[in-house]
């Protein structure tokens, strides 16, 4: 429809209705836009896809209410929250002790006073660092006066006395001269550095032993013939999510021949606020793309198995079209060096 020609309207009064000539063509043009022949035959295309997605996510959030037995590990300062879902019913536990945070809280005070101090490591002069670096002191030596009551084994209560004793007098030093050096702050951390494994070993202990304990309880629970068909879905954030302390543990009690299939780790940016249907969510996709695979794609068990794992189905297909303008490039240069450098043919004695 255009608007310099358009023939206007006779109102009944015998005035022409000529408001089209007022229209702003841009506006007009953003405001039509099913007007395009092209663009409305591509939407019935386009149309096949939506109607995809809207059917894959209905399968995806009925699944969710089918999927059992489900295993969903949230990573956190607790030794992790663990939930088992199993013909619809849940349970949630930290299975882990206490000594496995106890541990690893005062493992942290080096790390912890390195967050205060690194914003002013190259002007160590300045006095930003001192009123958090104050706080944090205050923190440690509370904890320092009621470390004899947490109960903790005797050889954990020395080495978290050792970190802290180390810490305090690197602080101290710090705090009163109101300047720090990078070189202090090492031989602070080097000196407690084996007392840091010897908390890391306690903690290991203590989630070893938790996670082992809910593992052969809901064993037992969940009965072995459906154990064997368990899925475990582990929730870390990304720097963690690689040999995941839970995972470790975990994959012991799974059966050998499905774990590398069934054992998931999740790295997530943040961790979410619904750990299970997070967790849930991503397993429905898992499990519907590994039956869709083997169905859809019955003749090509390569291209199966990337819908079934990490990879995206046009990763092959981009890297060939990108492989080889490169191979044929670098063919014909080898070829044109290779002539270059071969001795030329002599013509024949007359």
């Amino acid at each position: 429809m255009g608007t310099t020609d358009h023939p206007g309207l006779v109102q009944a009064d015998g005035r022409v209705n000529d408001h089209a000539k007022d229209i702003d063509p841009h506006d007009e043009e953003m405001v039509a836009f099913w007007s395009d022949r092209t663009r409305r035959t591509r939407n019935t295309v386009f149309a096949v896809n939506v109607d995809m997605r809207r059917n894959y996510a209905a399968l995806k959030a009925e699944l969710i209410n089918h999927l059992s037995p489900v295993i969903v590990v949230q990573n956190d300062s607790q030794g992790g929250l663990f939930t088992l879902v199993h013909n619809g019913q849940r349970e949630t536990v930290h299975p882990v002790s206490e000594i496995f945070e106890l541990a690893k809280s005062i493992a942290h005070v080096p790390l912890g006073t390195f967050t205060v101090l690194a914003p002013y490591l190259k002007a160590p002069e300045a006095t930003g660092w001192v009123r958090p670096l104050q706080h944090f002191a205050h923190t440690l030596r509370t904890a320092h006066r009621q470390l004899g009551e947490a109960e903790l084994p005797p050889g954990l209560l020395a080495s978290s006395t050792r970190i802290l004793d180390g810490a305090l007098g690197f602080i101290g030093g710090a705090l009163e001269r109101r300047s720090f050096g990078i070189d202090e702050f090492t031989d602070f951390t080097g000196a407690v550095y084996e007392d840091i494994r010897a908390n890391m070993a306690y903690a290991a202990k203590a989630q070893i032993a938790g996670v082992e304990a809910v593992m052969r309880r809901w064993r037992k629970q969940v009965g072995e013939e459906q154990w064997r068909g368990l899925y475990a879905v582990v929730l870390s954030i990304w720097t963690t999510s690689v040999l995941n302390q839970n995972s470790i543990v975990i994959r012991q009690f799974m059966d050998p021949s499905t774990v590398d299939s069934h054992l998931i780790d999740l790295p997530t940016a943040e961790l979410p606020a619904d750990p299970v249907l997070t967790a849930l969510d991503n397993l429905a996709r898992i499990v519907q793309d590994n039956v869709a695979a083997e169905l859809v794609f019955p003749v090509d068990q390569e291209i199966a198995d990337a819908l079934k794992g990490k990879q995206d189905l046009l990763s092959e297909e981009i890297q060939v079209q990108l492989a080889c303008p490169f191979q044929a490039r670098r063919a014909a240069k080898a070829e044109a060096a290779a002539a270059d450098a071969a001795p030329r043919e002599r013509p024949a004695a007359a």
